[in-house]
């Protein structure tokens, strides 16, 4: 096993880089997305409930592997070309932000209406109550759901692997492929991710615990 790492050392430090950065980009813009659409479809007008909810519907119930493929080869044959990586990334944020926003809604849901009345007879409009009264006591009730999706965000980074992402998985493959080492080669990979999603999961748990004092 350590002969693999040594032998294989930049081709693992290319994948986790770019599990990394794929996984930054997802979270970040996913995260955006969630929240974007989960105030939509809590928001009074019709309309915008109506997109949240096929957004969601739609990107909660197509598996990710799937959504990465249409955007690997259906999108840059009729639309715009995009590279492996960018194709899982984009991906993966659309799948993930569904999750999210109906983990947002479900936390403004469970604050009370009592919460947003009394903001709006003290004279906030609709979204400065939003802002300042709702979404606040609202994130920090979301906070260990959200946390378990930052995981999986993670781990489901390894779709990859299936359109050349060049992400950890992917170059597992072609190392396993290239030194029938497939057993060492994976645990080694497992290995990596947890040193990716074990700090996520303790800084989660830290910061719900702040949270709650």
């Amino acid at each position: 096993m350590w002969q693999i790492i040594t032998n294989n050392w930049g081709a693992f430090l290319t994948g986790f880089w770019n599990t990394i950065l794929c996984s930054i980009i997802a979270l970040i813009f996913s995260l955006i997305l969630g929240v974007f659409f989960a105030l939509l479809e809590v928001a009074p007008p019709k309309f915008g409930r109506v997109i949240a909810k096929v957004y969601i519907a739609i990107f909660r119930n197509i598996p990710l592997l799937v959504i990465v493929m249409i955007f690997y080869l259906i999108v840059p044959r009729y639309i715009v070309k995009l590279s492996g990586f960018q194709a899982g990334t984009i991906g993966l944020t659309l799948y993930t932000s569904a999750f999210i926003a109906e983990t947002v809604r479900a936390g403004i849901n469970s604050i009370g209406t009592g919460q947003m009345e009394g903001a709006r007879s003290n004279g906030m409009t609709y979204t400065q109550a939003m802002r300042y009264v709702i979404l606040p006591q609202a994130m920090k009730i979301v906070i260990p759901p959200l946390g378990n999706q930052f995981v999986n965000l993670v781990k489901n980074s390894s779709v990859l692997a299936f359109v050349a992402g060049f992400d950890l998985m992917y170059q597992a493959q072609l190392i396993a492929f290239s030194t029938f080492q497939t057993i060492d080669t994976y645990i080694i990979v497992g290995l990596f991710y947890l040193i990716l999603t074990l700090p996520l999961s303790y800084y989660m748990r830290h910061l719900e615990k702040k949270l709650a004092n």
